[in-house]
């Protein structure tokens, strides 16, 4: 028989102050597989990444609901952030490096790239007015 994988969704609402909880929350989450002091950190930033985009443009000039997803894998953790904000009307080019919307606040546009520097997979799924989720999987060398 399969042992079942522990999981975890926690629904909070857009406020700066939560990124920190969803880093907390996940780095907790994924203590079990024993990752790496470089894993975990690399893990929290791609996470806060997806989060404060949710925060700064899914819901721009407003307060919406954040849904963070944890699953643990055999060999990792899956990682599904949703937001149903604004959307982004061209993934591909918004996951182009330096690309922003908001060029006049001293945002970066590196947002998509350090996630996929510091995940194994990232994958965006988005439609103008809908949301949009991004899911992570990082695969951990665990220690136990």
């Amino acid at each position: 028989m399969k042992k079942a994988q522990n999981e975890m969704k926690l629904i909070f609402p857009s406020l700066s102050e939560n990124e920190s909880l969803a880093r907390v929350a996940v780095g907790g989450f994924i203590s079990p597989k024993n990752p790496r002091m470089d894993e975990l950190n690399e893990l929290k930033t791609a996470v806060s990444e997806a989060v404060t985009n949710c925060i700064v443009h899914a819901y721009r000039d407003t307060v919406g609901l954040i849904e963070l997803t944890a699953k643990l894998t055999d060999d990792g953790v899956y990682i599904k952030i949703r937001d149903r904000g604004c959307g982004i009307e061209d993934v591909k080019k918004a996951m182009e490096p330096l690309f922003t919307t908001l060029p006049g606040e001293e945002r970066s546009g590196l947002g998509f790239s350090v996630m996929e520097s510091f995940t194994d997979s990232v994958t965006v799924k988005s439609r103008a007015g809908s949301g949009t989720t991004v899911v992570m999987i990082k695969k951990l060398r665990s220690r136990i």
